[in-house]
């Protein structure tokens, strides 16, 4: 049983740091990738607060198929270059979307979605999965939000 003392008031850099160090504990070693994303979605939703949704989107044949989440059931597909996770996985960089409703093309899989950040996760240059949070807050993501799950992405990335 892993148990985490997790402090959601923590200062964000802070609240990264025991984060990272629990996903790299979570998953070193594991060598199922199912396993270690539906760990990692957990771990996301009790570590991040003011979040709705907290997975992953696989990329399988060119396009996002739903691997493992937290939150309200979810798009199955999405093409590449479509919505906040299409784009992300597309253009191979980060999504942060303060307002979703402002976004062109954006997916309303949960209409309580307020804001949005898509991570790509790559391997050997080839974006395998994103990593996708909604928040029901507009602005809830941040450029620290962004870097501490880009710095997740690269630890996930030979080990999903």
């Amino acid at each position: 049983m892993y148990e985490f003392a997790i402090d959601t008031t923590a200062p964000k850099h802070q609240l990264y740091t025991e984060m990272l160090r629990s996903a790299d504990a979570l998953t070193a070693g594991e060598p199922d990738a199912v396993a270690n994303m539906a760990n990692i979605a957990a771990l996301l939703w009790e570590y991040l607060p003011d979040v709705n949704w907290t997975g992953f989107y696989r990329a399988i044949d060119g396009e996002l198929v739903l691997g493992p989440f937290q939150g309200k059931a979810a798009c199955i597909r999405i093409n590449f270059g479509e919505g906040v996770c299409g784009t992300a996985a597309a253009k191979g960089e980060t999504q942060l979307v303060k307002d979703v409703h402002a976004f062109p093309g954006h997916i309303a899989c949960d209409a309580n979605s307020a804001s949005e950040l898509v991570v790509p996760v790559r391997r050997d240059g080839k974006i395998i999965a994103v990593i996708d949070l909604d928040s029901p807050s507009l602005n809830r993501f941040d450029a620290d939000d962004a870097a501490g799950i880009e710095a997740l992405a690269m630890i996930l990335s030979d080990r999903i």
